[in-house]
This record gives C-alpha cells, structure tokens and sequence, in this order.
C-alpha cells in the first residue's frame, strides 16, 4: 500500500478534516449525489450509494445533509450537473499521481490542476500514463493497538480480507472490493471500531522518497485534496511515519 491511509489517518488525527469540515461535508455530498444519479435512491439496491453513505457517517456528517444530498441527485431538489473525471500526472520525485473529480465545469478544473501541479514541480499526464500503476482495492481502517491488533488482523483475514498492515494505533486491512462490506461488518459484529472502509486505488508499487522531496510531494497532495472538484488524491509515493508526523498542514 502507498502512504493514503497513513496521510488520511494522520490529518484526521491532527484535526485537519475539523478544521475544513464544510469543504468535506461538500465533497461527501457530492458523492451521494452522483451515486443516486448513476444508480438510484435506494441505498439496498445501489452498493455506490450505500458506500457513499456509510463513508459520510463515517466523518459525522449530519443526516439532513445526506437526506438533501439524496433528493438532489434524485431531482426532488435542484443540483448542479455533476461529471466524473479522472486526472493523471506526476510529482516530485517521480512519483505517480491519479486524481479523482467531480465538476460542472471540466475546463476550469483541468486548468487549476495543471496549475497547482506546475508550482508543485509536478505536471499533467497523458490518459494512461500513470493509470496502469493502480488497481481497486478494498481498504478498512480499524483503531486497535498491541494485542488487540493482531486478533484484528486474524478476524479480517477470516473475514475475507486479503492482507492487513499494523500501524501504532490501527490496523489497515486490504480486500477485494466486493469483500470490503463484508469485511467491515464482521469485524464491527465482533466488536471492533471500524473508522472508516473505502474503496480506493491501491499502487501496484510504491516509489521511497528522500526528507525533503516527501515534504514536496506532501504539500502538492494537500493543494491538490483542497480544491473544490477535487475528491480524492492516490499517489504510489511510500510517506514514512517521520515525515507525515513532521509536516506541517
């Protein structure tokens, strides 16, 4: 796995995701609406929109606003048209960048992405370029520490997971993508604190960066995750403990 559950954890930790709590409420939202637009409004039927939803309660955002965000996307209340798109570059270093968005306006973000990138020492790819260096992983956080960690990752494992990393304060579990709802519901059946349960773009490989280019690839990545159409950032840069716990958001 690259450092995206590590980056993710760590802001959370430090209150980053309080500190923009209306930006992610926006993002969050988002997803439901174009889950509900792609698939329906019922969550039993739609695995996008259940998906959707759950992660939104995850991050403790109110159930008013996941209700609204169902009725937009199923035009009970007016939204903006919504576009999937996916973006793909470079970093420093090297690095492999894959970015997910959701916009109105596909050349207004394009243009700030190339933007951003160009002042990050990064720079815009070509359809394809990096693509190939990710896969749909299934990926499961789950606050447990010394002992507990272990009957965690012996639980997943059972579960259906395919692998598991244990970290200082939590156990990061891989399945495939349909085990990941499974494997999120034993595990809280068993009564363990789940956090959260994504689908994301797992690198293939990871790329080990030195201090100082980590520190850029970080700041790039955090520009990056707090545009407007921006959802999600996946890289196949390996961030060690030191520097995602030095950096400063």
């Amino acid at each position: 796995m690259s450092g995206h559950s590590k980056w993710s954890t760590i802001k959370r930790q430090k209150g980053v995701a309080d500190a923009r709590r209306g930006q992610l409420f926006t993002k969050l939202g988002r997803e439901i609406v174009l889950a509900v637009r792609q698939g329906g409004a019922a969550p039993d039927m739609n695995p996008r929109l259940r998906l959707a939803v759950q992660k939104a309660r995850d991050h403790n955002m109110p159930l008013e606003n996941i209700e609204r965000a169902i009725k937009k996307g199923s035009g009970d209340l007016e939204g903006a048209a919504l576009v999937e798109t996916t973006y793909e570059g470079y970093g420093p270093g090297g690095v492999a960048l894959l970015l997910e968005a959701l916009t109105d306006n596909r050349n207004r973000t394009l243009q700030e992405i190339r933007s951003i990138l160009s002042r990050g020492g990064g720079s815009l790819g070509e359809s394809g370029s990096v693509s190939w260096l990710f896969e749909r992983q299934g990926v499961t956080i789950v606050d447990a520490q010394g002992p507990v960690a272990e009957e965690v990752a012996l639980t997943a494992i059972d579960a259906g997971a395919d692998d598991f990393r244990v970290e200082a304060e939590y156990v990061e579990v891989q399945s495939k993508p349909e085990d990941l709802a499974q494997v999120r519901r034993i595990l809280e059946e068993r009564g363990y604190k789940v956090t959260s349960a994504e689908l994301v773009m797992a690198p293939k490989s990871v790329v080990e960066l030195d201090e100082a280019t980590t520190v850029q690839v970080l700041k790039l990545i955090d520009r990056l995750e707090g545009m407007d159409d921006m959802q999600r950032v996946f890289s196949n840069a390996e961030f060690s403990d030191a520097a995602l716990q030095q950096y400063q958001f």
